[in-house]
């Protein structure tokens, strides 16, 4: 069967240390697509009727760019599978989505109305209120926040490990950053539970990234930071460039130390490449000042 194939394809994604989620829940709706039709092998019209389901451009495109890298797999295998053309859509540039830099009163706000929760007799808003705080105060991935182990917490830092890339790292806290979590983690402990996650769940396990992404949403919506249900605006995922951002903005506007700033970001977010943590700038106002700043300066140079 078709599905059996593309259990095959995935599993040799993921022993080569891919992750691979969202690609093989494409190709797994494919295969039910595709075997709902009776067929064993890949179909060119099935898979362009399939991908053209998809709501968007840039989603069809990639359900079509996904599901021909198999069928190229397969097809060196056995040349039933068809290939599909990768034209039929255009091509859809990635666009870089402009991110909401949080002011230090939006963050305010928001870990305001996480601390206001109604959840009785819950550790849910000293939860979700420890949690955005050190997603703020550190840049961590959410998915590093979450997975975060108590025994992950040391006098030197937080050890986040094997995230993406399959790297592991540690990261120093500030005074500050390391007092509130230690007070979180005294009223955690009173909560009975053998999960070792940091953060835990109302029922004692831990949170998944569903769960907080929905709840970020609740809360920035509840503090005016974030228009209604389907609209556009601020992420969690925005607290990680802020972090970025503002850190950037700290920084002493000589040239040596901005590279010396960024090549120590890079490191502390766990990027590979320095180019990755361009990727999380963005302009601000101060930011632009510095830069004319400098601009100024170099224009005048040898001047009288």
């Amino acid at each position: 069967m078709l599905s059996d194939a593309v259990n095959r394809y995935i599993e040799l994604y993921r022993s080569m240390g891919f992750k691979y989620k969202v690609q093989a829940y494409m190709l797994h709706s494919f295969a039910a697509f595709a075997e709902s039709r009776s067929e064993r092998f890949i179909q060119t019209d099935s898979v362009l009727e399939w991908a053209k389901s998809a709501p968007s451009i840039r989603q069809r495109y990639d359900r079509l760019l996904t599901v021909r890298r198999l069928a190229c797999s397969l097809n060196a295998e056995n040349e039933c599978h068809q290939v599909p053309p990768l034209d039929v859509f255009g091509h859809a540039p990635k666009r870089r989505r402009t991110c909401h830099i949080f002011t230090q009163d939006e963050i305010d706000r928001l870990l305001q109305t996480a601390a206001q929760l109604t959840s009785r007799r819950s550790i849910q808003p000293v939860t979700f209120k420890a949690v955005l705080s050190l997603i703020v105060s550190t840049g961590l991935r959410v998915s590093e926040a979450l997975k975060l182990q108590l025994s992950d917490i040391t006098e030197e830092g937080l050890v986040i490990r094997a995230t993406k890339f399959q790297k592991s790292r540690l990261v120093p806290l500030h005074a500050t950053a390391s007092y509130g979590l230690q007070q979180y983690i005294s009223i955690r402990k009173r909560i009975k539970t053998a999960c070792a996650a940091v953060f835990i769940s109302k029922r004692g396990t831990a949170i998944p990234y569903s769960t907080i992404n929905q709840t970020f949403l609740h809360l920035s919506r509840s503090a005016g930071l974030r228009p209604g249900p389907g609209l556009g605006g601020c992420r969690i995922q925005d607290l990680r460039h802020t972090f970025a951002v503002r850190s950037l903005e700290q920084c002493v506007g000589d040239r040596k130390a901005v590279a010396r700033h960024m090549t120590a970001l890079s490191t502390y977010l766990g990027h590979a490449h320095v180019s990755d943590t361009y990727w999380y700038l963005q302009a601000t106002p101060k930011l632009l000042n510095d830069i004319a700043r400098a601009a100024e300066a170099l224009h005048l140079e040898g001047k009288p």
